[in-house]
C-alpha cells in the first residue's frame, strides 16, 4: 500500500462540494478544509502508484479544482 496526501486549491465558494465528492473515493481515507495556500488536504491509500496517478487525474477534473500538489509517503 501506498500513502499520499493531495493538498488541493479550489475556486472561491467550491470548496465544500469539492470536499463531499472527495469522500466519494474509497481510497480517500480523510479529507479537510484548510485555511492558507491550500483549500483542502486529503490523506489517501493506494495500491501503487499507477493507482495514485489514475486518482489524482480523477480528482484535478473536479469541477473547481484549480490546482493539486501530491506529497507521497516514501
Amino acid at each position: 500500500m501506498l500513502n499520499a496526501c493531495i493538498l488541493l486549491k479550489t475556486v472561491q465558494m467550491r470548496a465544500e462540494k469539492i470536499l463531499a465528492a472527495m469522500k466519494e473515493y474509497p481510497e480517500v481515507k480523510k479529507a479537510y478544509l484548510c485555511y492558507g495556500r491550500f483549500d483542502i488536504v486529503a490523506f489517501l491509500e493506494v495500491k501503487d502508484y499507477k493507482d495514485l496517478r489514475r486518482l489524482t487525474g480523477q480528482i484535478n477534473s473536479i469541477d473547481g479544482v484549480r490546482s493539486t500538489e501530491t506529497l507521497v509517503e516514501a
